[in-house]
């Protein structure tokens, strides 16, 4: 089953996601982190959300791009795969990660396909996905053009993923409001 979280910043979607990967039963946890640490202070709050998440038997992987590389090595075991978050992922295959050498993707078609291949790989292997991603929509719409490249490709995967989900929860305020469920779901204009 694939589930999608989304949420504005700040509405309570990570910490409503951990709960539901916590009501899915008792095999493995992994949590797919994919905040690179910027700075001393982005470290101490890594650091302190990997020991909240320790407790809660979530074994971490680090994961800031190329998310199709991943190899999870279940075994079969039951599991349940915790991606956090798509907006990281896709700002970081867009822009790069700020490493020598490094060639950021910028074609955004390009980085869309890369990432819904991962998340085929994913799905593939876990016994359950819940993705969380940003609403980043809702604001004003003055940004720059790098900013808007982002806005539509993610805004493109949300769909994307939204589309092969089982469910969709959009947190509002720490309310989880059920967008989708697969039985009862269908596209308009779709038979």
């Amino acid at each position: 089953m694939v589930m999608l979280v989304i949420g504005g910043s700040g509405s309570g979607k990570s910490e409503y996601a951990e709960s539901l990967v916590m009501s899915l039963g008792q095999g493995r946890r992994i949590y797919i982190a994919t905040m690179k640490p910027w700075d001393e202070e982005c470290r101490r709050r890594i650091e302190r959300h990997r020991q909240m998440r320790a407790k809660k038997q979530f074994e971490t992987i680090e994961c800031y791009r190329d998310l199709k590389e991943i190899k999870l090595d279940l075994g079969g075991q039951p599991s349940v795969v915790l991606l956090e978050c798509m907006s990281n992922l896709v700002s970081n295959e867009l822009f790069g990660l700020g490493e020598e050498g490094e060639a950021p993707c910028l074609e955004g078609t390009l980085a869309a396909a890369e990432l819904l291949e991962g998340i085929g790989k994913l799905k593939e292997e876990a016994e359950h996905i819940v993705i969380v991603t940003n609403e980043v929509f809702s604001d004003g719409d003055n940004y720059s053009m790098e900013t808007m490249a982002y806005r539509k490709v993610l805004g493109e995967i949300n769909q994307k993923i939204a589309e092969i989900s089982d469910e969709v929860i959009e947190v509002v305020a720490g309310i989880p409001i059920m967008m989708k469920k697969r039985r009862d779901f269908k596209k308009p204009g779709k038979k």
